[in-house]
């Protein structure tokens, strides 16, 4: 930050500003742009797409861009991205094309759009920063090679606790230390939660209900867990992770966990729900080396072999104007897979389910995602969570139970399931 701060300002003071363009008016893009617009020099919002228009207006106004013009084409985008108006428009295609955006940051939470949009955006050559871990987590290893290829920069934005978890862990790993456990400080975790159960806080907090589940339910942190592992090459220990259960402070929770187990695995992602301090995200790491022991339990971190270190919160869209900077002047990527997929979230049964049903969406009442590491998801054939939406139902499934793609139907040409094929293939050579 003490870097990015400098460049930014370096940025304003020679009002060369980063151009951005946003793929959704949610919530959480509208802290964004609040963020953007009201705090960080040298960056400016550019354009800004929804798919209902009045939503990105009245985001716009609440952050102070009370002078924006409505267009439909590229062409009209380019004129008012030279002319320094921020745009708005129901035309993806628009921003994904149009010269002069520097970093398109999506933020819809879908995959089967986000997928098309993000494909056509590396097509003309824009930088992608996405935060949406359920998209990374099904098809972030394709998503990353085809970036790759179209030579543009792609990566999961700091904020939500997969970016942070990647800021600790390279932290820690530039000290000399080796992570085990990259691990989540969870509130709640109830498999049943569904969007009847939950919409009374997410009226609360001006959410979906069917997000607020998928944070209750498992399937946010089974999707942000797998993003983890599958940047840093971390396996899980058992299929839906410990999800240990505490009262205590995370630092007091290294006995929980089995060092030759983890060294074995190269590492794992986890959970515990109830420690202090929560919310946040947490590393256990190990040394071999006697200094550094000797030094930190002189700094008060024990006695080993397995040392806490901890960020107690996540800050959402606060961060994502330094994920931009990092992205674009330093060429620093937040998060993103290694290579191919290590760890999947599979989908399975939230309640009985009878042949001929329909699985819904993300946070819905059919199903919650739990982490499996993906030669073991493979080889039982089970339905990635981010395929799941859609598909039908071929049998009877008894609830808690896995879904596999030979238990459903599904449409082959949506995008979503061609490349995840195309995932598989690639990584299977």
């Amino acid at each position: 930050m003490i870097i990015v701060d400098n460049a930014l300002n370096k940025r304003e003071k020679e009002n060369n500003p980063i151009k951005v363009g946003l793929i959704g008016a949610g919530e959480m893009a509208k802290g964004m742009m609040n963020q953007i617009v009201k705090y960080t020099p040298g960056m400016v919002i550019s354009a800004t797409y929804n798919r209902t228009v009045s939503k990105a207006q009245a985001a716009y106004e609440y952050v102070g861009l009370k002078e924006y013009k409505l267009v439909e084409t590229t062409a009209e985008l380019e004129d008012a991205i030279k002319a320094g108006i921020p745009a708005i428009t129901s035309n993806a295609d628009a921003l994904c094309e149009a010269e002069g955006l520097d970093i398109l940051v999506e933020v819809t939470g879908t995959i089967e759009f986000a997928a098309k949009v993000m494909l056509k955006a590396m097509d003309h050559g824009k930088h992608i920063l996405s935060f949406n871990a359920e998209i990374d987590a099904t098809l972030g290893p394709i998503l990353k090679h085809k970036a790759d290829i179209a030579g543009v920069k792609y990566s999961v934005g700091d904020g939500d606790q997969p970016g942070v978890t990647l800021n600790l862990y390279r932290f820690v790993k530039s000290m000399g230390f080796e992570p085990l456990l990259c691990g989540n400080i969870k509130g709640l975790q109830d498999h049943y939660r569904t969007p009847e159960t939950q919409k009374s806080f997410a009226a609360q907090w001006d959410m979906t209900p069917e997000m607020v589940t998928s944070f209750a339910d498992g399937t946010k942190i089974s999707f942000e867990q797998a993003c983890i592992a599958n940047a840093t090459g971390m396996k899980v220990a058992t299929r839906g992770m410990y999800g240990h259960h505490s009262k205590e402070h995370i630092d007091d929770l290294t006995h929980l966990y089995d060092i030759d187990e983890m060294k074995e695995l190269g590492g794992i992602v986890d959970y515990v729900v109830g420690p202090k301090p929560g919310p946040g995200v947490f590393i256990y790491a190990t040394t071999d080396d006697p200094w550094s022991a000797k030094y930190l339990k002189y700094g008060k971190l024990g006695d080993g072999p397995l040392y806490s270190f901890y960020v107690p919160y996540h800050l959402l869209f606060f961060e994502t104007a330094i994920s931009i900077a990092r992205m674009i002047d330093f060429d620093d990527i937040i998060l993103a897979p290694k290579a191919g997929p290590v760890v999947e979230v599979v989908a399975t049964a939230k309640f009985d389910l009878k042949a001929g049903e329909t699985i819904d969406g993300l946070g819905g009442f059919k199903s919650y995602g739990v982490c499996e590491n993906y030669d073991t998801a493979r080889a039982e054939r089970l339905l990635p969570m981010g395929l799941a939406d859609g598909c039908v139902l071929k049998k009877d499934l008894p609830q808690d139970k896995e879904i596999t793609f030979d238990d459903v139907e599904f449409d082959p040409s949506n995008i979503k399931h061609a490349l995840y094929k195309e995932q598989f293939e690639l990584f299977s050579k």
